[in-house]
């Protein structure tokens, strides 16, 4: 860590220490609720001071909790950071986590994310708590209220993720919620390049009480982007409803997103070592490739009171969505040379999540309790098709890009693009049961748990639709954590936790070896996870710090009784420090660091034991800080550091990728006119101007290198009328 950001760090804890509970600044007038109900399925927590987060998150099938009584490692990012920062996806909330970095998807323009140096692909996200849900590639900000990060193991909680992803924590996503005030709010910018973007978002509460809600957000975005001949086509709908009572609550939403771009900037394979970074704002695709991504989903979820200690929710949700593609990712030489052929792809999933259960509180003797339970099931039916061009290809340059005639996709053909077949079912069913118990008024929380997770898979030929594999794997998933708290502004946790990925079936040989066991079907592999941690609160700043252990298997051939296993383990080792609200009013910080230390302990491929893995840094930091100017009433000025440490870019290690800094900056200034609320925002990110490489890989096993945005000037105007 450079001296600098250590500064910083020690600063704001220091601040933490200094503050105590402090005047909390006002909530955005979007807040939609003023506590936090425990374990609520439908309510959500507060902003915290400052607004940037909020007071707790959801917390899979314990429901809604305040971060100071949750065993976990959480943060919820709010819609009022999302609009300030115009933020245009879930990555560019993101950015502000200092446990979280982003990367893209393997072979295509999916927003992926790691978490304590595993991966979470975007399409195992949450929404609203359900999996499947949301748009596979890419969401849009315009339709988020709240951001919940989870850091750390989580198939307890949440159950397997049905992409197979999800080991270091887990994403989920709150639609928008009609707030106490009425709301009409119309903003318009520009994101550089000639990309324009302009959005509506209106919400009104009507009935007794204003118990019912509606909110309808609108979104449009079109033009070139800040990268040369890149454009970038969005439309976005979102609709939400809500009903607020004392014995029923209920939302419901439905979301449609239409995403296009053509001449995508691809990955780059390096072939060797790292090739330098191109221009940023020169894009080395070729222009005849895009993607393009249409959605339709939504999800519905109510809970009852049944009595004063009992409740009962229930969800369901689905999407349904296509895709359509034209690649050619390329490899690249280290002087820059480049070979890509084509790659089209067409992929339609129909989804279908669902979620109930019951909650009963009652004590025994000293002892109160919260009692869970819980059943999931998430089923997949998806049809895909694909087509190659000659994999001889053909040749381009990173800094002196080519423009090829697009090549005939008729190499390697598998199923028709036009009516794909159904080459994958998938479903994800789980059981789980939860008490936590509390003692001596709420000071000692304990929380035990056990989750059933039933693991189905089926495979089919592209072409004649016939099965080709199957999977079935069953896992029981167990869970124990604690919370301590000393005072009202110290919380100290543990846990202990599993993760859950689909096993594998046993091949025929490996390495030319034949395998004793082929075609067994290996149980889910199931990571292990173990955290101790603390958290602080005085009010209006607080902080974090975690430490944590996790161990995830994978495939393992022994080549004495030549079987094929679950052996092979990476652990990940780490340190984990947040800070966030407003020591003192009118300055808002928010960031933190991450220490991993990551290792391959056996692999299938046994050179790489002892190795690290790719794509993950031993350190990485954020910082943001907010400070209204106070001489001018409304200006507000910010400022953020993003730094990624050195990262191998190679199973072996001899390739690594530089360490690399980001600076972004930003100012609004809210004003009144004709009575009307104005909001004027510009925001620059990479404000040095860097080309530089930031992220490798991400997809198990690959190291495609992801290039930073170049420097890119954003500005907005909102009214509210």
């Amino acid at each position: 860590m450079s001296p600098r950001l250590a500064w910083l760090l020690s600063s704001s804890l220091v601040c933490a220490a200094l503050a105590g509970p402090a005047l909390a600044r006002q909530a955005d007038d979007t807040a939609v609720d003023t506590v936090i109900i425990t374990g609520s399925q439908v309510r959500l927590p507060p902003a915290y001071a400052g607004g940037q987060i909020a007071k707790g998150a959801r917390v899979g099938l314990l429901g809604t909790l305040d971060t100071m009584d949750t065993p976990f490692a959480i943060t919820s990012y709010t819609e009022a950071l999302v609009r300030n920062q115009q933020a245009r996806s879930v990555a560019d909330v993101l950015q502000n986590d200092p446990t979280v970095r982003v990367s893209k998807g393997f072979g295509n323009f999916q927003e992926l994310y790691i978490v304590r140096g595993f991966p979470v692909y975007s399409d195992d996200m949450t929404y609203n708590g359900l999996y499947g849900v949301l748009p596979r590639q890419f969401v849009a900000a315009e339709l988020i209220e709240r951001v919940d990060v989870f850091r750390g193991a989580n198939a307890f909680l949440n159950g397997a993720a049905p992409g197979g992803s999800g080991v270091g924590g887990a994403f989920n996503l709150m639609p928008k919620r009609a707030p106490t005030a009425p709301l009409t709010r119309l903003t318009a910018g520009w994101d550089g390049g000639s990309q324009v973007h302009g959005s509506a978002d209106v919400a009104r509460r009507f009935g007794e009480n204003d118990a019912y809600g509606v909110r309808a957000n609108l979104a449009v975005r079109d033009g070139e982007t800040a990268v040369d001949d890149e454009k970038r086509s969005l439309k976005v709908v979102g609709l939400g409803l809500d009903r607020r009572g004392d014995r029923a609550r209920f939302s419901a939403d439905l979301g449609w997103q239409d995403h296009h771009i053509d001449a995508p900037r691809p990955t780059v394979t390096p072939a060797g070592a790292i090739p330098k970074a191109p221009d940023a704002g020169k894009s080395f695709a070729q222009p005849w490739t895009y993607t393009d991504e249409r959605q339709l989903f939504g999800a519905a979820r109510g809970e009852f009171d049944l009595t004063d200690t009992l409740s009962a929710w229930a969800a369901v949700g689905g999407r349904k969505g296509k895709e359509d593609n034209v690649l050619a990712n390329p490899t690249a030489q280290p002087d820059g040379t480049l070979s890509a052929y084509r790659f089209d792809n067409v992929r339609k999933d129909t989804v279908v999540s669902a979620d109930a259960g019951l909650r009963a509180k009652f004590a025994t003797g000293p002892v109160a309790h919260a009692l869970v339970a819980s059943a999931t099931s998430v089923s997949l039916k998806s049809r895909n098709a694909y087509a190659f061009s000659n994999f001889a290809g053909f040749a381009s340059n990173l800094y002196r890009p080519v423009a090829a005639p697009a090549p005939n996709p008729d190499f390697f053909v598998g199923g028709s693009k036009s009516d794909p077949n159904v080459t994958e079912r998938a479903k994800n069913r789980g059981v789980a049961v939860a008490d936590t118990l509390s003692f001596l008024n709420d000071r000692v929380l304990l929380t035990v748990g056990v989750r059933y997770q039933d693991v189905q898979t089926r495979s089919y030929d592209y072409n004649t639709g016939a099965r080709s594999a199957a999977y079935d794997g069953h896992a029981t998933t167990p869970a124990l954590a604690a919370v301590f708290k000393p005072s009202d502004k110290v919380s100290l946790y543990a846990n202990y936790a599993e993760a859950l990925v689909p096993g594998k079936t046993a091949p025929a040989q490996v390495n030319g070896v034949v395998v004793a066991n082929a075609g067994e079907i290996l149980s889910p592999f199931r990571g292990k996870q173990t955290e101790i941690g603390a958290k602080y609160d005085a009010g209006a700043f607080g902080g974090a710090v975690s430490l944590f252990r996790t161990t995830q298997p994978s495939e393992f051939f022994d080549t004495a009784s030549r079987r094929y296993t679950d052996g092979g383990e990476q652990e990940n080792k780490g340190v984990e420090l947040t800070v966030h609200g407003q020591p003192t009013e009118g300055l808002r910080l928010l960031g933190g660091a991450t220490w991993l230390d990551a290792k391959v302990n056996r692999a299938l491929t046994p050179g790489l034991a002892g190795k690290s893995p790719i794509g993950v840094p031993e350190f990485q930091a954020n910082l943001n800080v907010e400070w209204d100017v106070k001489p001018v009433d409304g200006l507000t000025v910010e400022g953020r550091m993003t730094h990624t440490g050195a990262q191998p870019a190679n199973a072996s290690n001899t390739v690594s990728l530089d360490a690399w800094t980001r600076f972004d900056a930003g100012a609004r200034y809210a004003f009144e006119a004709s009575g009307r609320s104005i909001t004027l925002r510009a925001r620059v990110e990479n404000l040095a101007g860097k080309d530089q490489w930031v992220a490798v890989g991400g997809y198990p096993g690959a190291n495609y290198l992801t290039l930073g945005a170049p420097r890119t000037l954003r500005l907005s105007v909102s009214a509210d009328f």
